[in-house]
C-alpha cells in the first residue's frame, strides 16, 4: 500500500515542475495590465491605468527619495522581456520608484520592464522637442541579465566525394 503512495507523490512532484516550467513570464510582472502603450497614454489621459512597460534605458536619475528611470518603450515578449533589435518602439515614458537604484547597474540600454499605474505626465525637452512623458508610479522594477553575443560559425557543406549517407 505505501509503494503506490510513492508513485502518486513522484507523478505529483514532475507534474508540479512541468506546470511551474511553462509559467513564462516571472513572477513579479504576472497579472492583468491595460493593453496601452507609453504614446497612447501621451496622447490622451490615461492616469490611473495600471500597465505594463518594458524598454531600454535613456538616463536614470536618483533623487532624494526616490529613483526615476526615462525609458524608450518597446514591445513586450511573452515572458515580458522587451525586444532588443526592434525599432517598433512605442513611445518613452519616466518610471519613478522609491529607493536608490545605482545608475552604473542601471545604464543607459539595459532592458527593464516595469509595472505600475501611471499617476501623471512630465513635459521635457528631448533635444529641442517639447515632449509629453507619461509618469509611471512603479510597483516593480525588473532588470533583465544581460544579453550574451553569441558568434555562430557555419562551416561549409562537404564536398560530393565525401559521400551523401
Amino acid at each position: 500500500m505505501i509503494a503506490p503512495l510513492r508513485n502518486t507523490r513522484y507523478v505529483l512532484l514532475a507534474l508540479a515542475v512541468l506546470l511551474a516550467a511553462c509559467a513564462t513570464q516571472p513572477l513579479p510582472l504576472q497579472g492583468q495590465f491595460t493593453p496601452i502603450t507609453p504614446r497612447e497614454a501621451a496622447e490622451r489621459d490615461s492616469t490611473g491605468a495600471l500597465v505594463r512597460w518594458g524598454g531600454r534605458i535613456v538616463q536614470v536619475e536618483p533623487q532624494t527619495n526616490r529613483t526615476c528611470f526615462e525609458m524608450i518603450s518597446t514591445r513586450l515578449g511573452s515572458d515580458g522581456r522587451p525586444y532588443w533589435a526592434s525599432d517598433d518602439i512605442g513611445g518613452r515614458f519616466i518610471a519613478c520608484r522609491t529607493g536608490f537604484y545605482d545608475p552604473a547597474l542601471f545604464e543607459k540600454n539595459r532592458e527593464v520592464t516595469f509595472t505600475g499605474r501611471i499617476d501623471g505626465y512630465d513635459t521635457r525637452k528631448v533635444g529641442g522637442y517639447e515632449y509629453r512623458f507619461p509618469r509611471l508610479a512603479a510597483d516593480v522594477v525588473y532588470l533583465w541579465p544581460l544579453r550574451e553575443r553569441v558568434d555562430v560559425i557555419t562551416r561549409p557543406a562537404p564536398w560530393p566525394w565525401w559521400g551523401w549517407w
